[in-house]
C-alpha cells in the first residue's frame, strides 16, 4: 500500500536519497559522486528546512520512496535560502571558484551551485511564481502516485496563495518531462538568448 502524508524530520536522510537516485536525468546519479549528499543539500534540504508545510512524502511498506517540494513565490524564497540555508553549506564545501573546467566532476559542480546559486529566469518567475519539485523511485513510478502528490501539493499551494507554478525539467529526463506535459503543464516562452540549455521550464495555474 502506498500512502502520500506530511514530511517529518526523520525522513529527510530517504529523501535525501531518493534525490540522488533520481538524479541522472531520472535515473540512478550515486555513481557520479563522492558524496551522495550533495544533490539533496540543493533540491531536499532548503525546501524541508524553510517550507516544510509543502513538503510531502510517498511512502511504501519499505519506506519513503518520492516526494514532492516548493514554494509558493520563488524570489522571497531564494532571498530565505541566501539567509538561512545556504551560508552553513558555504562554509562546509569550498568555493570550487566562480569558472568551472569542462572537465570537473558531479562533486565539483553542486559545489559551485551552492556557491553560484542558478537564479530562475525572470521570465519563468514573471509567469509562474511558484515552482516546485518531485521525484520518485522507480518502484513507485506509473502507478498515478505522481499525480496523486501533485494534488496534494496544489491544495495546499492554493490555500498558501499560489496562484501559477514553474518546474525546470533536465532536457535529458523524456519520462519526466512527459509527465509534466501530462500532467498540463506548458512550456514558458524565454527571450531570445535566456536560459534553454540548463531546463526545459514548464508552468501551469494551481487547480
Amino acid at each position: 500500500m502506498i500512502r502520500i502524508r506530511e514530511y517529518r524530520k526523520a525522513d529527510l536522510p530517504a529523501l535525501y536519497q531518493v534525490s540522488v537516485m533520481t538524479g541522472d536525468g531520472g535515473g540512478d546519479a550515486r555513481h557520479l559522486y563522492q558524496d551522495p549528499d550533495l544533490m539533496g543539500h540543493i533540491y531536499v534540504g532548503p525546501y524541508a528546512e524553510c517550507a516544510p508545510d509543502l513538503c510531502f512524502v510517498a511512502e511504501d511498506d519499505l519506506g519513503p520512496a518520492g516526494y514532492i517540494v516548493g514554494t509558493v513565490d520563488t524570489r522571497p524564497f531564494e532571498a530565505l535560502l541566501e539567509r538561512a540555508w545556504w551560508p552553513s553549506l558555504r562554509a562546509r564545501y569550498p568555493d570550487p571558484g566562480a569558472e568551472l573546467p569542462p572537465d570537473c566532476d558531479a562533486d565539483t559542480k553542486r559545489a559551485h551551485r551552492m556557491h553560484y546559486t542558478a537564479v530562475i529566469p525572470d521570465a519563468v518567475v514573471a509567469a509562474c511564481p511558484g515552482h516546485l519539485h518531485m521525484n520518485l523511485l522507480p518502484r513507485l513510478q506509473r502507478q498515478g502516485i505522481g499525480t496523486r502528490l501533485l494534488e496534494r501539493w496544489f491544495s495546499v499551494a492554493r490555500e498558501a496563495g499560489a496562484e501559477r507554478v514553474h518546474v525546470g525539467v533536465n532536457p535529458g529526463n523524456t519520462g519526466g518531462l512527459a509527465f509534466w506535459l501530462r500532467a498540463g503543464f506548458e512550456r514558458i516562452n524565454l527571450p531570445e538568448g535566456g536560459d534553454s540549455a540548463r531546463a526545459v521550464w514548464l508552468g501551469r495555474p494551481v487547480p
